[in-house]
């Protein structure tokens, strides 16, 4: 009898499959999109009103992550999106915010207690946005700083993020990853490699060690995760928040429908996510200035682009979800150009 394929550490594709639980509950946090206008500026009214459909649609929101040009904004830009967060949600709502190093080197600690404490004094939850100076650490020194930075707030999320997205990014090996797993503080990680087998020994990790640890998908080329046992942490949630929840809803009840939901969802992520990666951000503004969420598809001066062409393709995607209709004039008038 032939023996099962396993990937280079072991796990096989009869683990994966038995992983599946269909009907389980899922905790979405979408990471949005911090929208600009044509003057290089944040437009801070399409940015709150982008965090409240966001929340009415049933999700989470964290920001000041990758989604939202953590690495290119300044330290007061990084404040005054929590301010803006605040105030757009109200008092007593959660939210998640990445805690972007402001130093590294010797004072790598010293360079996260700053955000950590804005953002907590915001009552958010900080997500733990890495370092370079953070890589080629020995796993027990990477761990033993994780755990010096998750004293600084009650609670944090940590983040492995694949250098796809960002240069300070990293993907941990998996003995990081085990000894992040015994840091009380510590409730969860978002996991971004992009790799569907790294990301279901995380899984296993998990439910060995801590049944309680959320391991959030960032995997938006595998946003079915969420069946494998993940929740998620993703930008491509801010491009169609209410199909997600939607979707997220479907699975909860069991509903057959959640296949054909997330069909048409992930084909907006293989849109959006294809090489090169980092540019999806500007995909997020095309999608919501095509689908009407947006007054223009404008993004950080110093984020890189997608072609205007790429405008056909996105409206393909926003047709399976029902996002636009094809009498729909102010779509026509905004992909016209293209087709």
């Amino acid at each position: 009898m032939a023996q099962p394929e396993n990937d280079a550490n072991g796990t096989t594709l009869a683990d994966a499959l038995a992983r599946l639980r269909p009907g389980r509950t899922v905790h979405g946090i979408s990471a949005v999109l911090l929208p600009y206008g044509a003057d290089g500026a944040i437009d801070w009214q399409a940015f709150e009103r982008h965090l409240l459909r966001t929340r009415d649609a049933g999700l989470d929101v964290a920001v000041n992550m990758d989604t939202g040009f953590v690495d290119l904004l300044t330290p007061d830009e990084r404040a005054a999106v929590l301010g803006a967060t605040r105030r757009a949600l109200g008092a007593g709502v959660r939210f998640y915010a990445g805690a972007f190093p402001v130093a590294s080197g010797d004072a790598l600690l010293d360079a996260y207690r700053a955000p950590i404490a804005a953002i907590t004094a915001h009552e958010a939850l900080p997500v733990v946005i890495q370092s370079k100076a953070m890589h080629g650490m020995a796993a027990a020194e990477k761990a033993a700083l994780y755990g010096r930075i998750a004293d600084l707030a009650p609670e944090v999320l940590a983040f492995e993020l694949g250098p796809v997205f960002a240069p300070h990014g990293e993907i941990w090996d998996d003995e990081t990853y085990a000894r992040v797993l015994e840091i009380p503080r510590i409730a969860g990680a978002k996991h971004s490699s992009l790799d569907r087998a790294t990301e279901l020994r995380r899984l296993a990790a998990r439910d060995r060690a801590r049944p309680d640890f959320r391991v959030y998908t960032g995997n938006d080329l595998a946003i079915d995760m969420v069946l494998y046992g993940s929740d998620y942490l993703l930008g491509l949630s801010t491009f169609a928040p209410e199909a997600f929840a939607a979707r997220d809803r479907a699975l909860a009840a069991g509903d057959v429908s959640f296949l054909a939901r997330n069909d048409g969802l992930q084909h907006l992520g293989n849109v959006g996510f294809r090489t090169p990666v980092a540019a999806y951000k500007h995909a997020a503004a095309q999608y919501l200035h095509l689908t009407g969420a947006l007054a223009s598809d404008h993004v950080h001066p110093r984020a890189p682009r997608r072609p205007g062409s790429d405008r056909v393709l996105l409206l393909d995607c926003a047709r399976r979800l029902d996002e636009v209709a094809d009498a729909d004039a102010a779509y026509r008038e905004r992909v016209a150009p293209f087709l």
